[in-house]
């Protein structure tokens, strides 16, 4: 009888279980029924909320906070550029990726508060036709930046990058040889009434699938 009463408390709380899963549509990873009992969620590239149709690439960028946390960049689910592997810094960080093959090709940190703007601009000029680039500020992004910098990020397909100011947070992927302007750009301002730190922006995060260039 002590089995059964146990068997019976345990298909109880199951069916709780399952009922306040449904019902309420919670993301409970940790804990949720599905884990508890082995089947695991789809994981998407990126961690992404979706996974890509076929011939893209799923990314995600993601700015700094203030000048605290810095910022991150994931491409075909490879993390190329974080804190953790300790290639950022304060300004734009910056990963160019081989448009067709997805390879990554270089990764690098340009301070805007104090930097020398030259070795950004020539960084931009010696970016080869179909290269993907994906950008993600941290602290400062445009102190330093001038109208020939502003015009290579234009090229491009950037929107956002003429609007660029102090402290601003910017997320962006582009390519060079990009027809049209990139869907993939995020920018908010610097605004001391709107900020959520203090001095600084929220941060941004954005993440999507970008064609390969066939």
């Amino acid at each position: 009888s002590g089995v059964i009463r146990y068997t019976v408390l345990l298909f109880t709380l199951l069916g709780t279980w399952f009922i306040v899963q449904t019902y309420f549509d919670r993301s409970w990873k940790t804990i949720s029924l599905r884990s508890w009992l082995g089947k695991q969620l789809p994981q998407h590239k990126c961690k992404n909320q979706k996974s890509c149709p076929q011939n893209h690439f799923a990314f995600k960028i993601i700015s700094g906070a203030a000048n605290v946390v810095g910022p991150s960049i994931c491409f075909d689910d490879v993390v190329l550029m974080s804190s953790m592997k300790n290639n950022i810094g304060r300004g734009l960080n910056i990963a160019l990726v081989n448009g067709t093959s997805g390879q990554l090709l270089k990764t690098d940190a340009f301070d805007m508060y104090s930097g020398d703007i030259n070795k950004l601009d020539t960084f931009l000029q010696e970016i080869k036709r179909g290269t993907i680039v994906l950008v993600a500020s941290y602290d400062d992004p445009a102190t330093k930046m001038n109208d020939k910098v502003r015009a290579h990020f234009v090229e491009l397909g950037s929107s956002h990058v003429n609007n660029l100011g102090f402290r601003d947070n910017w997320v962006f992927l582009g390519a060079k040889g990009l027809q049209n302007k990139s869907p993939f750009e995020e920018h908010i301002k610097n605004d001391k009434m709107t900020n959520k730190y203090d001095g600084w922006p929220e941060l941004l995060e954005m993440e999507g699938c970008a064609p390969r260039k066939m």
